[in-house]
């Protein structure tokens, strides 16, 4: 795709996110799911502080397995915040897609029939456009510098920008950084992305950066993408590598490569109408509680990074470390074309920080 092509695809996905305001579920109970297409919520008419009947149950979904990082630390928050409301409010935990894709899931929060969620910040774009900034293409060499930005205050103030649809940031967890698997060759070069048939996720950050690369992206379920990989569905998928070995997808992928395109924050979100019932006193035990989650989610997926690329040689994964000079070449426009939607004000404190 070039960058003129890319910058068309801009223009279409600004005339996405002009969406117009409705409202949204009740308080104790998820609304029914509708048809039309997901809205800001009506926040004038958000619940009162500490309106709602306790006990309540908050389901929170998510797309990978129990296993990954982000499942891990839901289970201690989980213990954290029954125990400490003394079960006045219980999490009831959804992996592995339960509730929904990834895109399902937080439309879900909007409209009330998902409690909670925590996926790639991207993919809350369609809604808070400048949410998915952190995405871009090689912004980050490490993980300290990535989560500096993301605790950051340019970041944090854009927190807010998803409120109007029902969502309330409590933390952000850690992904960590994306990488390409493929079937059927290693990528050693930029010349090796060229046609290949790749999964992404519906964050159009790295389905722009794939693009760059000469790559095909197409946005598919992660609970569905270890069967398309094994029935020649696509050629390649791109993830970070605790995504990688905790959904055992080197069972369907022989090829590693070292790419680390994109960081992947991921916002855990709250439905704001629920937040707004829960009163001061259970909202500094649910803060108190994904802040410490947030950490530990951080130092696993850090750790994991490290550790499991010799498990995924182990499983049998080829692992190529390409010169990653050609790739941020080749995917510099993708930081133009989404300055015309993220302003040229937050653009240059992006550059700023990273420099």
């Amino acid at each position: 795709m070039t960058i003129s092509s890319i910058r068309k695809a801009a223009c279409a996905l600004l005339a996405v996110f002009t969406v117009v305001c409705t409202s949204c579920g009740n308080q104790n109970a998820p609304s029914q799911s509708t048809t039309a297409a997901p809205k800001p919520a009506d926040t004038s008419a958000a619940a009162p502080s500490g309106s709602i009947t306790f006990p309540v149950t908050i389901k929170a979904g998510y797309s990978t397995s129990e296993e990954d990082p982000r499942g891990i630390v839901l289970k201690a928050f989980k213990e954290t915040v029954e125990k400490e409301t003394n079960g006045d409010v219980i999490i009831e935990i959804h992996p592995s897609g339960e509730l929904g894709s990834d895109a399902e899931l937080i439309k879900g929060v909007i409209e009330g029939n998902v409690d909670m969620t925590v996926s790639s910040a991207g993919n809350f774009a369609q809604y808070a456009t400048k949410i998915g900034v952190s995405a871009l293409p090689f912004l980050f060499s490490d993980f300290e510098s990535a989560w500096e930005f993301i605790d950051s205050d340019t970041m944090q103030s854009i927190n807010a920008d998803l409120e109007p649809f029902n969502m309330h940031v409590l933390a952000y967890f850690d992904n960590g950084f994306r990488c390409v698997t493929t079937t059927s060759k290693s990528i050693n070069s930029v010349a090796d992305m060229n046609g290949l048939n790749i999964r992404t996720p519906e964050n159009q950050i790295v389905m722009e950066t794939m693009s760059a690369l000469k790559a095909k992206p197409q946005s598919f379920p992660f609970a569905e993408l270890k069967d398309a990989l094994r029935n020649g569905t696509f050629d390649a998928q791109e993830n970070p590598i605790p995504v990688i070995y905790n959904n055992k997808l080197y069972e369907v992928q022989k090829y590693l490569s070292i790419t680390n395109h994109s960081y992947d924050a991921m916002p855990l979100v709250i439905r704001k109408d629920i937040w707004d019932g829960l009163g001061e006193q259970y909202q500094q035990i649910i803060v108190k509680a994904a802040e410490t989650a947030e950490t530990e989610d951080r130092k696993l997926v850090k750790q994991q990074t490290s550790d499991f690329v010799d498990k995924l040689k182990a499983e049998g994964m080829e692992v190529t470390y390409p010169d990653l000079a050609p790739f941020k070449e080749a995917t510099t426009g993708v930081m133009d074309v989404f300055e015309s939607i993220y302003g040229e004000e937050l653009i240059a404190s992006v550059k700023a920080m990273i420099k």
